[in-house]
């Protein structure tokens, strides 16, 4: 099958490149134009290489008054581009924190916008610097000022591990966005700021009142991502070519990469993992494996859950993340390992994987943290544990389960409690596609796991400080089995 030749945006965040080297770029400039007309002061959330920063230099190319670069795009004859405004864009990726420090690296950065606007600071604090800056370019330019700010949360979320340094960027943070609420919010056309999480303590949300949270809302919902419409109209020519070796291609390809909601109306397919599938006509994890950021595997190595998948939180909890190990739904949904899959009549947002390769890396991830180990050396001992099941092999069941356990390193080895057991083989029987429930209900006792396949049900007790006869005997009392014998072909066989 012959590839076609385009020029896909891969590692590409500047909408001028992209425009001027002809590569793909799928028109968010409706939505864009909305979201100016809706409101002044914006703020998004959402995963990384979600298209955020593209977001950001489109808004600037477009403030900015570039009209060359909009030619084909909705926007072209809908923008007035007579009227060009001074940007200030700041994007924390770039500002050099780790070595200076927040407060004098942040200042820097105010001082090297300020010379791209031909302006000279001349206040030292960065709460005046930056202030200093909006009132003079809007002065001097004769037009209020666009703020745009890219992945704000950096300085805080690099140091979730170090909290003191966390608390101290923090501080920081506060007194530079207070200049947004102050005199110079006068000097302000527009407002968006961007990030993965959205800290409860930041200022930005708990003073700025003003600032619209869009994040949730149905009206952008598809404003970063790739829509199904959007991918059958602008990825038409390669559908059609690889639909000729492969018929369900279409189906494929949302198995893999699409699912994510913000609202339960509309589902984007992830750009990054999409745009590098249309590249190289190969279905691997491309997001994931892009790099899991560090503090998501600390804080989930600190929490003893046994699943991320069916979590529950309410709209403000989930849009307000602090750094709480036993409540991980409000970062893994916003940094997009989890995604929306109900809502619920009292405002109950019900969570899940949004697709197949953030599914299996997670819990890859997941079993890798319980036995300490890289995620790759758990695969060939799992491999083979569903089959086992189905065809009734437990000799061989339990020889696999053995191994699993027994890898588990010196470091990550917890044998004083159950829950490492258990989760481990909860995990497992997820990853390798059975149907698994914990700590199921009956009229006398709840069992540890119940594991189901097209033949058999299996229920499985674990003691820590028992035998396996005890297990036997008290599946035996409780009447574990006792829910399932109507259905069942033949009695139940304890093993």
């Amino acid at each position: 099958m012959s590839v076609l030749k385009r020029t896909y945006p891969l590692g590409m965040q500047s909408f001028r490149i992209i425009r001027e080297d002809g590569a793909v770029y799928v028109d968010k400039t409706e939505l864009i134009y909305q979201m100016i007309q809706a409101g002044r002061y914006n703020f998004l959330s959402r995963p990384r290489r979600f298209g955020k920063s593209l977001l950001v230099s489109t808004l600037m190319e477009l403030f900015s008054g570039n009209k060359a670069l909009f030619e084909g795009l909705w926007i072209y004859d809908h923008w007035d581009w007579n009227t060009r405004y001074p940007v200030i864009r700041l994007s924390f990726n770039d500002v050099s924190y780790e070595e200076l420090g927040l407060k004098e690296a942040l200042s820097q950065a105010l001082a090297k916008k300020a010379k791209s606007l031909d302006i000279e600071l001349s206040f030292t604090s960065l709460k005046d610097r930056f202030a200093e800056l909006i009132e003079v370019a809007a002065k001097k330019y004769g037009q209020q000022v666009v703020i745009l700010i890219d992945e704000y949360d950096k300085p805080i979320t690099d140091y979730i591990t170090k909290p003191e340094i966390m608390d101290q960027n923090r501080s920081v943070m506060k007194e530079f966005y207070s200049v947004l609420k102050g005199d110079s919010a006068d000097d302000i056309r527009f407002l968006f700021i961007t990030g993965i999480t959205q800290y409860a303590k930041v200022s930005i949300f708990s003073d700025l009142n003003n600032l619209d949270n869009i994040s949730l809302s149905n009206q952008f919902s598809a404003i970063a991502g790739i829509t199904q419409q959007e991918l059958e109209s602008y990825f038409a020519t390669e559908i059609a070519e690889m639909m000729q070796d492969t018929p369900d291609i279409l189906d494929q390809i949302k198995t893999w990469y699409n699912g994510y909601t913000w609202d339960m109306q509309t589902w984007v397919y992830n750009p990054f993992s999409l745009l590098h599938f249309m590249a190289k006509r190969e279905f691997k994890d491309y997001w994931y494996q892009s790099g899991t950021p560090s503090f998501l595997v600390a804080l989930l190595k600190k929490n003893t859950f046994r699943e991320v998948e069916h979590l529950e939180a309410g709209e403000r909890a989930l849009m307000n993340f602090e750094v709480d190990p036993g409540n991980l739904a409000p970062i893994l949904f916003q940094s997009g390992y989890l995604t929306i899959k109900h809502i619920t009549e009292g405002g109950v947002y019900e969570l899940g994987y949004p697709n197949r390769e953030v599914k299996g890396n997670m819990l890859e991830a997941i079993l890798s943290i319980y036995r300490g180990v890289n995620p790759t050396q758990s695969i060939p001992l799992y491999a083979n544990i569903a089959g086992t099941l189905r065809i009734r092999d437990i000799n061989a069941f339990i020889a696999a389960i053995n191994a699993l356990f027994a890898g588990i390193t010196y470091e990550a080895w917890n044998a004083d409690q159950e829950a490492i057991f258990n989760g481990i083989l909860q995990t497992t029987f997820t990853l390798v596609g059975l149907d698994v429930k914990a700590e199921v209900h009956s009229a006398k006792g709840r069992c540890d796991l119940l594991v189901e396949t097209a033949e058999y049900i299996y229920v499985m007790e674990l003691k820590l400080d028992g035998n396996a006869q005890d297990a036997l005997n008290q599946i035996k009392a409780k009447g574990y089995m006792e829910p399932y014998l109507e259905s069942a072909e033949q009695l139940p066989n304890y093993m």
